[in-house]
């Protein structure tokens, strides 16, 4: 039952926080990876109008619905990646789960991107969350922090020992809680957003201008974009603020 790399969380105390977390005004709620049900058991008991599992694992799948009568009609069996989440309600919608670690980031980035993303309550491993959760000129800042904190507003809610799985990971965890933000950019935009933060970044020993000349932006283009937003072209993309990436994006594309 354990070839997807399932660690199940078996911590009484996370687990209830876990759920306690939830904003009593959440009606619809998936979860992500149920597993063993070890968080679905106590989400099933909070009676939300709308409840979903959306499982890989086929074998869990059956383990959930022969000790979980409650999930029947409920557990979507899917890579969620790949699940079309215009399958679900079309109403605010609150994800949980403990997120596989190799595919958490993609999982996070779907989750907000989904119009009907109303806030979530995620695990990661403890480098990724400090990732998500950085302020500019920290330590793993980068396009993960950003491109999270455009669209959600990331709090740390509890550090998850080794202990607290079964087995144990090799890695500590994080709980983080994301509050959806209104995002300022349409589809269109925040992809070509997207395209600059990460070009920004992605020459590290470079300057911003430099990597974004390398990355294949205009010269003329960016010099001026970078004037205009008040960014010294000698200053590294860590050290740049969401407003001031936003604000770049702006004079880059008029």
């Amino acid at each position: 039952m354990r070839k997807y790399g399932q660690h199940f969380l078996v911590n009484e105390r996370i687990i209830d926080a876990i759920v306690a977390s939830i904003p009593a005004a959440a009606q619809n709620v998936v979860e992500i990876g149920p597993g063993r049900g070890a968080l679905t058991q106590k989400l099933l008991e909070k009676n939300v109008v709308s409840f979903a599992a959306v499982e890989i694992d086929p074998q869990m799948r059956d383990f959930l619905l022969g000790h979980f009568p409650a999930l029947q009609g409920k557990v979507m069996l899917a890579d969620f990646l790949r699940f079309d989440l215009g399958t679900l309600p079309q109403e605010p919608t609150f994800f949980v789960s403990n997120l596989p670690y190799i595919d958490a980031a993609d999982i996070l980035d779907k989750v907000l991107s989904w119009p009907y993303f109303d806030g979530a309550v995620f695990m990661f491993q403890k480098e990724q969350g400090q990732r998500i959760l950085a302020q500019p000129g920290a330590e793993g800042y980068g396009p993960l922090s950003i491109l999270t904190q455009l669209r959600a507003q990331p709090r740390l809610l509890l550090r998850v020992g080794k202990a607290c799985f079964n087995p144990p990971p090799k890695v500590q965890s994080v709980v983080l809680t994301f509050k959806r933000k209104e995002n300022p950019l349409p589809p269109p935009q925040y992809a070509s957003f997207a395209r600059l933060v990460k070009a920004a970044f992605a020459h590290k020993r470079k300057t911003l201008y430099n990597s974004l000349i390398l990355s294949g932006y205009d010269k003329e283009k960016t010099d001026s974009a970078l004037r205009q937003a008040d960014i010294i072209p000698t200053v590294r993309a860590e050290q740049i603020t969401l407003d001031k990436f936003l604000q770049l994006q702006t004079f880059l594309y008029p």
